[in-house]
C-alpha cells in the first residue's frame, strides 16, 4: 500500500513538471522569429539565433534528465531509515547500579518521547481498539476519562495500623517514657531514690496509661486509609480539573516502562519513590501517573500541617499518612513514643507490600533549587533492610517541575516573614484562584529504579563517599536536631548515619540532574545572569540557542520549537509582574522587573539551572580571583597573565566547602577533585578557559626527580617535614589562560553564584553584632542579616536582589557553626547564637569576612 501511494505521488509530480515545462516552452516554439526561420530555411543563422537554439537544446536535455530521474525514483524501493534514538533522562548511576541488575528496554520503547498524559487514556483507547469493527457499542469512546478511571488495575492495600501498638518497639518506648517521667518527677520533688514517700509504681502506671492513650491518638492521626475507590474518583476529577489551569502534564513513557520492568524482575520488593518537592500538587500527581499506568500507588508521607478538614481526609484516602515536622520544639526532648510508632508503622507497611513515597528534602523548596536531604524516614527503610524485615528496596528518584508554580511564590518567607499556616479556608480559596489562572506545563520525570542493597554495598566499599578532603570530612553534613525529617528515628552508629546521608545525597543529586528544564527556567536564567538590564528579542533568541546547545545531552528540555516562540511564550506565562515587553526602535525588548520581591520570585525559576552550572561557576570565579591577584603582583603588561592549575583546584575546593549546604556538587561515589577536573576540561573545550603546558627548566626537572625519589622512601620526622608539601613545579607545567574573546561568558558564569556570595558576605559582616558576649536569638539575628543585605541592595553595593534570602542566610550560619565561628544553643526552646573563641573579636571577624570576599566577583 505504501509503495503504491509513493508511485502515484511520483506520477502526479512528473505530470505536473512536464505540464509546467511545456507551458514555458510553447510561447518560444510558436514565436514569430521561429516561424520566420522555418519559412526561410536557407536564411543565414545569426549569432543571437544560434545562442537561442543552444539554450533550447540545453533545456531539452535537462527535461529528459529530470524525467529519467523521476522514473528511477519511482522504480527504486523506499529505504527504511532508522530514526535517531533519543536519550532517556534519568538513568541510574552506573557505578552504584550494575548494568545486569537494571531493567532493559527495547529499541521501540527507547524511541518514545514524553507525552501529555491528560490527553492519553490508555485503558479506554486499548478497549476501543479491541472492540473496533466488532459492532459492539463502547461507551468508553464517549466517556473516556470515566472509562479510564474505572478500568485501572486494582491492588490490595492492607491496613497495618492494628499491628503497630502491640509491637515490641512501641512497648519499649512506652516503658522508657514512663521511666523518664517518673525519674524527672522524683528529681523535681527533691526525693532520694529510696524515699518511700513517693508512690513510684502508681505514678509510673499513670504515666504509662497516659502514654498508651497518646500513642493510640498518634496512630489514628498518622495512619493512611488508602482506597481503590477514592483513587479512581480522584483520577477522574484530576482529568477534568487539571486542563482548566494547566496546558498539560508531561511524562516519559520509557521511564514508566523502566519502573514496570523493575517490578517484573523484583515482584516482592517495595518501591520507594523519592520526589523533589515543589508544590502541594506533588502529593497526588505521582500517584495519578502510577495509577493510570497500572502501578501500585504508594503511601505518601505528608506533613501534619496538611491534616485539615475535607482536604486532609481526601489525601488520607489517596494514600497520605501524616507525620510531625517538629518534635517537642519547646523542650528539645526526644519523643520516644512518636518515633517508635512512626518507625513501626513504616516497617509494617513495607513488610505488608506497600510502596512508599516521601519527599527527601523534607519540605517544599523555597528557592527553586534542591534543598539538602533529610534522612529521617530513609533511615527507617535502611534499618528495615538491615534487620531483614525486607529483602531489598528499589529507590526511584522523581523530579517534578512546573512552567509556573501553582502554589504562588515564597517571597514572604525569603524576606524573613513567617509562613502562613494551611487551613480549609486558605486551601479552598487557593483552589478557586488556581482554576482561574494559567500555569502552563507540568513535567514529571521518574529516574531508573536502583537497588538499595547494591547502593549500600557500593557506598560501604567506596573510599570516596562524601570524603572530598580532610577539611570536608570535618565539615560533613549534620542533620537537624529539631526536625523529624532531619533526625534519626532509630539509634545508629556514626558510620550508619554517614551511609544514610550518602544515599540521600545521591538521590537528590540524581533527581536534580534529571529535572527537565522548562521554558520559564531558561528565560529567567538568561534574564538574571546575562540580560539583567533587558535585551532585544533577537539577542535573547541567540542566547537561548546557545543555552540549548550547552544543555544538549546533559539535561532534558521540557519544550521544543523555535527559540523565538519559546521566549514569547515564557514571557507571557511569567506575566508583566516579572517580565516586561515593549517596542524599541521597531524591535521587541524584554526586560526583567528588578524590584526586590519580583526578582526574588523570578530567581525561583532561574535557580532550577544552578546545579548544572554551579561547578563551572566555582571554577571561573576562583580563576578570575587568582588572575586579579596575579595582575596585582605583576609589573608591566598583564594581558598574558596565567594562573597555576593546582592553585586553581585548591581554591575551588575551598569555595565548594563554603557552599556545602547550598549544592551537592558530585555523587558520593565520586571525588570532587575529579569532577572539578572534568568541568575544567569542559570549559576549555568551549574555550572559556584554556590550559597550556610549559617546558620544565633543568632545575625544575631535577627537583621533580628528587621529589619522586624521596616520595617512596621512609624518612625521619625532620626530613618528612621538609618534604611535607609537594614542590611547585607542577604549577609551572600546567597553566590556565583566559581567552579574551570569551570574557563575557566568564562574567555570566561568575554571576551564577554571585547572589550567594553576596549573602554570605553580609552575614559575615553582621557577626559584629555578636561581639562582647552578646548572645542573640537566632530569628532576630537572621532578620538583622536580611536587613543588612537589603541595605546593600538599595545602596547599590549588591546588584542582586535575590541575595535577600532567608534560606541562604540559614545555610551560611550552618557553615559558620561547622567551622566553629559561632555556636547555636537551645535554652528553654529558644535558639541563641553566640560567637566562639577565638573568633569573638573584631580582627577575627574581619578575617572571616575577607575569606568570604575572596569569592565575591568584582
Amino acid at each position: 500500500m505504501l509503495r503504491k501511494r509513493a508511485n502515484d505521488m511520483v506520477d502526479v509530480i512528473s505530470n505536473r513538471i512536464q505540464e509546467a515545462y511545456g507551458s514555458i516552452r510553447m510561447p518560444n516554439v510558436f514565436s514569430s522569429s521561429a516561424a520566420n526561420n522555418r519559412n526561410n530555411i536557407y536564411a543565414p543563422v545569426t549569432r543571437h539565433e544560434a545562442e537561442r537554439q543552444q539554450r533550447q537544446r540545453s533545456k531539452d536535455c535537462d527535461q529528459r534528465a529530470r524525467q529519467q530521474k523521476l522514473f528511477q525514483i519511482k522504480d527504486t524501493p523506499i529505504a527504511h531509515v532508522e530514526p535517531e534514538q533519543p536519550k532517556i533522562p534519568g538513568f541510574a548511576c552506573s557505578t552504584c547500579s550494575p548494568t545486569e541488575s537494571r531493567p532493559q528496554l527495547d529499541q521501540n520503547q527507547r524511541r518514545r518521547h514524553a507525552i501529555d498524559i491528560l490527553r492519553v487514556t490508555t485503558h479506554a483507547g486499548a478497549h476501543y481498539a479491541a472492540t473496533r469493527g466488532t459492532g459492539a457499542f463502547d461507551w468508553g469512546v464517549w466517556c473516556t476519562h470515566l472509562a479510564q478511571a474505572l478500568r485501572v488495575k486494582r491492588f490490595p492495600y492492607p491496613q497495618v495500623a492494628g499491628a503497630v501498638l502491640p509491637d515490641e518497639r512501641v512497648l519499649e518506648a512506652l516503658e522508657t517514657t514512663a521511666k523518664e517521667a517518673t525519674n524527672e518527677k522524683r528529681a523535681e520533688l527533691g526525693l532520694a531514690e529510696n524515699d518511700e514517700s513517693f508512690d513510684e509504681d502508681s505514678y509510673y502506671n499513670a504515666i504509662y496509661r497516659k502514654q498508651e492513650q497518646r500513642a493510640q491518638k498518634i496512630l489514628v492521626g498518622m495512619r493512611s486509609k488508602i482506597s481503590n475507590l477514592v483513587l479512581r474518583i480522584t483520577s477522574w476529577v484530576l482529568y477534568k480539573l487539571l486542563p482548566c489551569f494547566m496546558s498539560g502534564v508531561a511524562a516519559h513513557p520509557a521511564q514508566v516502562e523502566m519502573i514496570k520492568r523493575a517490578i517484573e524482575k523484583n515482584p516482592d520488593v517495595p518501591l520507594i519513590f523519592l520526589p523533589l518537592h515543589r508544590s502541594h500538587l506533588d502529593y497526588i500527581m505521582v500517584s495519578f501517573i502510577l495509577l493510570n499506568n497500572d502501578i501500585k500507588c504508594p503511601l505518601v508521607a505528608g506533613g501534619d500541617n496538611l491534616r485539615i478538614p475535607v482536604f486532609g481526609s481526601i489525601l488520607r484516602y489517596d494514600g497520605a499518612f501524616f507525620i510531625k515536622r517538629k518534635i517537642d520544639p519547646l523542650t528539645g526532648k526526644k519523643d520516644h513514643v512518636y518515633r517508635a510508632i512512626l518507625h513501626t508503622y513504616l516497617q509494617k507497611c513495607l513488610t505488608a507490600g506497600h510502596n512508599v513515597e516521601f519527599f527527601i528534602e523534607g519540605g517544599r523548596t523555597r528557592t527553586g533549587k534542591p534543598c539538602m536531604p533529610k534522612s529521617g524516614i530513609l533511615s527507617v527503610i535502611v534499618d528495615a533492610y538491615n534487620d531483614k524485615s525486607i529483602s531489598d528496596a528499589l529507590l526511584v528518584p522523581v523530579s517534578i517541575n512546573y512552567e509556573k508554580l501553582v502554589d504562588g511564590n515564597f517571597v514572604r518567607e525569603q524576606l524573613g516573614q513567617k509562613k502562613i499556616p494551611e487551613s480549609f479556608a486558605s486551601a479552598a480559596s487557593a483552589i478557586m484562584k488556581v482554576l482561574k489562572a494559567r500555569y502552563g506545563l507540568m513535567r514529571i520525570d521518574f529516574n531508573e529504579p536502583f537497588s538499595l542493597s547494591e547502593l549500600v554495598k557500593s557506598l560501604r566499599t567506596s573510599d570516596t563517599a562524601h570524603n572530598y578532603t580532610p577539611e570536608m570530612r570535618r565539615l560533613q553534613h549534620k542533620p537537624s536536631t529539631t526536625s523529624l525529617f532531619g533526625t534519626d528515628v532509630v539509634q545508629e552508629e556514626q558510620d550508619q548515619r554517614q551511609l544514610i546521608d550518602n544515599i540521600a545525597r545521591h538521590v537528590v543529586y540524581d533527581s536534580a540532574r534529571a529535572t527537565s528544564v522548562m521554558t520559564t527556567n531558561a528565560l529567567a536564567f538568561l534574564l538574571l545572569n546575562r540580560f539583567r538590564d533587558g535585551a532585544p528579542l533577537s539577542l535573547l533568541v541567540e542566547a537561548l540557542d546557545e543555552l540549548r546547545a550547552v544543555l544538549e545531552g546533559t539535561r532534558d528540555l521540557g519544550f521544543t520549537g523555535s527559540s523565538e516562540d519559546v521566549i514569547r511564550y515564557a514571557a507571557d506565562l511569567l506575566g508583566p509582574g516579572l517580565v516586561t515587553k515593549e517596542l524599541r526602535n521597531g524591535q521587541t525588548f524584554i526586560k526583567p522587573v528588578t524590584m526586590i520581591p519580583n526578582v526574588i520570585e523570578l530567581s525561583y525559576y532561574s535557580n532550577c539551572l544552578l546545579p548544572h552550572f554551579a561547578l563551572e561557576s566555582i571554577i571561573v570565579t576562583c580563576a578570575c580571583f587568582l588572575r586579579r591577584e596575579a595582575e596585582r603582583n605583576k609589573e608591566g603588561d598583564a594581558e598574558d597573565v596565567t594562573i597555576g592549575h593546582n592553585a586553581l583546584l585548591q581554591l575551588c575546593i575551598e569555595f565548594a566547602e563554603l557552599l556545602m549546604y547550598e549544592f551537592i556538587l558530585c555523587k558520593p561515589c565520586q571525588k570532587l577533585e575529579n569532577v572539578l577536573e572534568n568541568s575544567l576540561e569542559e570549559l576549555c573545550t568551549r574555550n572559556i578557559l584554556s590550559q597550556l603546558k610549559q617546558e620544565l627548566t633543568e632545575d625544575q626537572q631535577r627537583a621533580q626527580r628528587l621529589y619522586q625519589a624521596m616520595d617512596g622512601l621512609d624518612v625521619d620526622d625532620e626530613q618528612d617535614d621538609f618534604f611535607d608539601e609537594k614542590p611547585s613545579f607542577e604549577d609551572a607545567t600546567e597553566r590556565v589562560q583566559f581567552p579574551p574573546e570569551k570574557h563575557c561568558d566568564r562574567i555570566v558564569l561568575q554571576s551564577v553564584l554571585a547572589p550567594f556570595t553576596h549573602t554570605y558576605r553580609a552575614v559575615a559582616a553582621t557577626l559584629n553584632h555578636l561581639l562582647g558576649d552578646n548572645a542573640m536569638v537566632e530569628s532576630d539575628f537572621i532578620r538583622l542579616c536580611i536587613k543588612e543585605i537589603s541595605a546593600r541592595v538599595e545602596a547599590g553595593d549588591c546588584k542582586y536582589g535575590e541575595s535577600i534570602s532567608t534560606d541562604t542566610v540559614r545555610n551560611c550560619l550552618k557553615v559558620f557553626e561547622k567551622r566553629s565561628y559561632i555556636e547555636t544553643t537551645n535554652k528553654n526552646g529558644v535558639r541563641l547564637v553566640t560567637l566562639l573563641p577565638p573568633y569573638d573579636s573584631a580582627p577575627e571577624i574581619q578575617s572571616i569576612l575577607e575569606q568570604v570576599e575572596t569569592f565575591v566577583p568584582v
